[in-house]
């Protein structure tokens, strides 16, 4: 009798047990949508980029920078004299495996010598074949595994020549939090 009380207790325990999650940056444009993971290797990062997501921080801000074989990039704009209203500067977390391949995504920063990242400042690289001139200057953080169609049809808009679009593309950056079945049904499979 006790073990079958034991084995129900367990039963129940299981079934109580919310499946394990994982954070997830959505973009939503009138484009479609992005879903891109954010890599436990840029701990600061990725912490600043969930905080400023879950704060709504970017919804009130457009990708202000679209090039074609380059990339889309979105929040505070560039100024001659660096990023404005960034509300901080990020430490490099450099890590050689992430690499500035076709969907990846990275933290702007203006001409500092400590190549710090603007906190508010994000892009993703547009370029099939990568970007590795980049690699060990700028930061990348996470890599879109869904609606890089979306991204291909950001560049292709009409732009002014500071490379903005003349019709704004809002941001809509929220993070979700996604079972492994809910990841690998938008295309993400865990390691």
């Amino acid at each position: 009798m006790t073990r079958i009380l034991l084995l129900l207790a367990a039963l129940i325990f299981i079934r109580c047990t919310p499946p394990q999650t994982f954070p997830v940056a959505q973009i939503k444009t009138d484009k479609g949508e992005i879903l891109f993971w954010l890599h436990d290797q840029t701990p600061e990062h990725k912490k600043s980029f969930i905080t400023l997501a879950e704060g709504g921080y970017w919804d009130s801000l457009t990708f202000n920078r679209v090039i074609k074989n380059f990339v889309v990039q979105g929040g505070c704009p560039d100024t001659p004299a660096g990023f404005a209203d960034s509300p901080y500067l990020l430490k490099p977390e450099f890590n050689a495996h992430l690499k500035h391949v076709y969907g990846a995504v990275g933290g702007g920063r203006d001409d500092n010598p400590d190549k710090r990242t603007a906190g508010c400042q994000f892009y993703i690289v547009q370029n099939k074949d990568g970007l590795p001139r980049l690699d060990g200057d700028y930061v990348i953080f996470g890599q879109v595994f869904k609606g890089m169609e979306v991204v291909d049809a950001i560049v292709e808009v009409e732009k002014d020549s500071l490379h903005a679009p003349v019709a704004p593309i809002k941001l809509d950056v929220n993070i979700l939090h996604l079972t492994k079945e809910e990841l690998e049904k938008n295309g993400y499979v865990l390691n």
